[in-house]
């Protein structure tokens, strides 16, 4: 019998990442399952990117807040909410619980799972649920959501985390370049530049060209600023996610700070090296079939001769 779930995770790209392996759990431990998932429309294409995801309905609350009220936002919320009425689903899970989430699920119709008071990020979020699941805080994000999937639908998981990302890696071979991921979402989070001097003096003495992410005009000032005088360095043009997974996917070894792509790196089971400096690792370092290394902790930079070390170890890995 087919089981309908509708995923509520709208965004971040990491933390959409870190959804992924749940998504596997659910596809191997429930028969019959067709899973849908509601996420923002930037970051459509990761849920599509995973074999087990039946259709991907796209909402646009980050573009819509700029001009709620809008005669173009009313319409598409509109439009929006028909499509989530016109459908019935056997579980409805919210794996964000977060208000903003809850405003999409109470527009859906099935049995609403979510997490409890005490293990939501926003408690108030619990109230609008009809089944309440305890899960930990303070654990990793990839372990966090597993757990979440496992107590809705009532099983035992097992095993490294599977992202379901094998169209990317599956034949692919290993090219010799490294991806350098050198901007945040926060300026906090930047590292040193003479201490990225020092990693690309490294990766350059390895023999691998190096191939720089940029997402806007500040990022690629920035990044064409670190590389400048280095023949064999170049900032990538801005590409889609699903061209920077395939990237990502025959790096050689990617190295960045805590972003979303990093976390996207190891997913596809690259080695990874993760530069911690305003964030926690505890809650999300990288996780994924390759060796990585989360390095640091908020208010705390890890130094370029840790770095290095975990680049050493990084390279060996793929020798053994």
């Amino acid at each position: 019998m087919t089981k309908r779930i509708l995923i509520v995770r709208t965004s971040s790209l990491g933390d959409l990442v870190h959804m992924l392996p749940a998504i596997s759990d659910i596809a191997r431990h429930v028969p019959g399952a067709k899973i849908d998932w509601l996420v923002e429309e930037s970051f459509a294409e990761i849920p599509a990117w995973h074999p087990a995801v039946h259709e991907v309905i796209p909402v646009a609350h980050r573009r819509w807040r700029k001009s709620w009220w809008s005669a173009q936002t009313r319409a598409e919320r509109a439009a929006l909410r028909k499509n989530l009425d016109a459908r019935q689903y056997d579980v409805v899970l919210d794996m964000q619980a977060l208000m903003k989430s809850v405003w999409l699920v109470r527009q859906t119709h099935g049995t609403r799972h979510g997490l409890n008071r005490k293990s939501a990020r926003e408690p108030l979020a619990s109230f609008f649920y009809d089944v309440k699941h305890s899960v930990e805080f303070w654990q990793p994000a990839v372990i966090r959501q597993r757990k979440l999937a496992a107590s809705v639908f009532n099983y035992t998981f097992s095993g490294e985390p599977d992202f379901g990302l094998q169209q990317f890696t599956d034949g692919k071979e290993i090219q010799p370049y490294a991806v350098i991921m050198p901007s945040a979402s926060r300026d906090d989070k930047l590292w040193p530049t003479d201490d990225w001097q020092i990693v690309f003096q490294f990766l350059t003495e390895q023999g691998l060209a190096l191939q720089l992410l940029a997402g806007n005009p500040t990022e690629t000032s920035r990044a064409q600023a670190l590389i400048q005088g280095l023949p064999n360095a170049q900032v990538l043009p801005r590409m889609t996610l699903t061209e920077i997974a395939r990237r990502l996917a025959q790096a050689r070894i990617m190295v960045g700070l805590d972003s979303g792509l990093t976390h996207l790196s190891a997913g596809l089971g690259r080695p990874t090296i993760g530069i911690y400096k305003a964030s926690t690792p505890v809650r999300t370092p990288l996780q994924g079939g390759g060796y990585t290394a989360s390095l640091g902790e908020r208010g705390h930079a890890p130094s370029a001769q840790t770095v290095l070390s975990a680049m050493q170890q990084a390279l060996a890995s793929e020798l053994v």
